[in-house]
């Protein structure tokens, strides 16, 4: 059992009650917060195995990303300028297609490392690449970087590429392997079901995805109303909007996250607030593919839970969530011309509680507090970017980004210190990626400027 003591750092708790950041301390032991305070560390928890002066940066919980795709490292940048529908037809299908487990890992990797130096301690991948190995791929690239993940393992029967489209039996099958074999893996990995789409997913398939989740006792997780044109097509096939949808069939639950979440009437607010679901928010991807802004407000309002991500790269083009915290709270200012109707706290606590509560955990993450996991990150705000502070959660949503996280924890585990990778090559693994996408496109035939690292 190791120990790990940080501090002299302005603590910033996201707890109840009392939550003013303080010059303190944080005591790691047996990868959970066992004591903080204000002040010096007390002398009986300075003998700590690893002790990490923080020099008056920020002590903060690590950022949750609930909703990505990895192998879209290799994709940034080839989606400029398309609508969503267009953009998988153009930018996304032609990688999906093509790509080999081998390329999947070292693009998994290199998107778990983005997801650290941004300060993101967990990921949601929702996981929906085909090749033989996929999915065991990107679980062996967490596990090597050191990431906290759950893998939503996607499926979808009706999508128009055969290539991502598989049986209702295959996927049973399939996912229970998965979870047999990866759910809990070094305490980090957990596993559950991701029925890609409302419009790719047949009924019988979908409510199989939810009596798996169910069996499993694990979570479900998809694409909800990210766009006017797929609600339009889920009205034309059954006459009913995307969470109408779902909760026609039963898959809505406390165990359920909608990914997007854009296009949803007062009707379906009501539904995903009394199912006790979670929204999950991609403010930069929904801006980047003109896809409309999402009722957060709104949803915040009937107490439905939110959390932030990036969605993957391939529509954001970066994976960094303090981008993310800043778009989500601007965003809603301009749409609703109300200056006051977020504030930089609650979209702190989207991107840290909120995505612990989406993904399962509860109150063990996102927050530090006594008997919380130790995922941690330290965030310099002593630069040209943020000096001076006035105050501390509007410098972190308005001025930091990714360039400023100095040092990740998780699990009690130090992955990044000082700037630098404890787990890994970083220099390798970008060569790595580099090398897998340059193979990847000839292979495919996709124009590229990728250049030697």
């Amino acid at each position: 059992m190791s120990s790990l003591l940080i501090y002299n750092g302005v603590v910033v708790t996201l707890g109840e009650g009392d939550h003013t950041p303080r010059l303190g301390w944080v005591y790691v032991s047996d990868s959970h917060i066992k004591q903080l305070g204000n002040g010096e560390a007390p002398p009986a928890v300075r003998n700590a195995d690893t002790t990490i002066d923080v020099g008056g940066n920020v002590v903060m919980p690590g950022l949750i990303n609930a909703h990505t795709h990895l192998f879209q490292t290799f994709a940034r940048g080839t989606g400029d300028d398309l609508p969503l529908l267009e953009w998988i037809d153009k930018a996304i299908l032609p990688v999906a297609e093509n790509i080999t487990s081998d390329e999947i890992y070292a693009a998994a990797k290199l998107g778990l490392i983005e997801n650290i130096r941004s300060g993101a301690t967990s990921v949601l991948e929702h996981q929906y690449i085909r090749a033989d190995g996929a999915d065991e791929a990107v679980c062996r690239a967490a596990l090597e970087v050191g990431s906290r993940m759950v893998l939503a393992r996607g499926w979808t029967d009706l999508h128009h590429s055969s290539a991502l489209v598989e049986s209702i039996d295959e996927f049973t099958s399939a996912t229970e392997i998965l979870h047999r074999e990866w759910d809990g893996a070094d305490a980090r990995i957990r596993i559950e079901t991701g029925p890609v789409a409302p419009w790719g997913c047949s009924d019988e398939g979908t409510v199989t995805c939810r009596s798996l989740a169910n069996q499993l006792g694990c979570g479900i997780h998809t694409h909800c109303a990210e766009t006017q044109a797929e609600v339009a097509m889920g009205l034309e096939r059954n006459g009913l909007r995307h969470v109408e949808w779902l909760d026609q069939l039963g898959i809505l639950g406390p165990d359920t996250q909608l990914a997007h979440t854009v296009w949803v009437d007062e009707h379906e607010l009501d539904l995903i607030a009394n199912s006790g679901a979670s929204v999950v928010h991609c403010p930069v991807s929904n801006m980047y593919l003109a896809s409309g802004v999402a009722p957060i407000a709104e949803m915040l309002r009937r107490n439905i839970t939110v959390a932030l991500a990036t969605d993957g790269p391939g529509s954001n083009n970066s994976q960094d969530m303090f981008e993310g915290m800043k778009a989500a709270i601007l965003l809603q200012k301009v749409h609703h011309l109300d200056a006051g109707v977020l504030s930089p706290i609650d979209v702190l606590r989207m991107a840290c509680h909120g995505g612990s509560s989406a993904i399962g955990e509860g109150d063990s993450l996102g927050r530090l507090e006594e008997g919380c996991l130790a995922d941690i990150i330290v965030v310099d705000l002593a630069t040209p970017f943020s000096t001076p502070v006035h105050d501390t959660h509007s410098a972190l949503v308005f001025n930091a980004s990714a360039r400023d996280v100095r040092t990740v924890v998780i699990g009690g585990r130090v992955v990044l210190r000082d700037g630098r990778f404890t787990t890994l090559d970083e220099h390798q693994a970008l060569v790595a990626a580099t090398e897998s996408c340059r193979g990847l496109f000839d292979r495919a035939g996709l124009l590229s400027e990728v250049n030697q690292l």
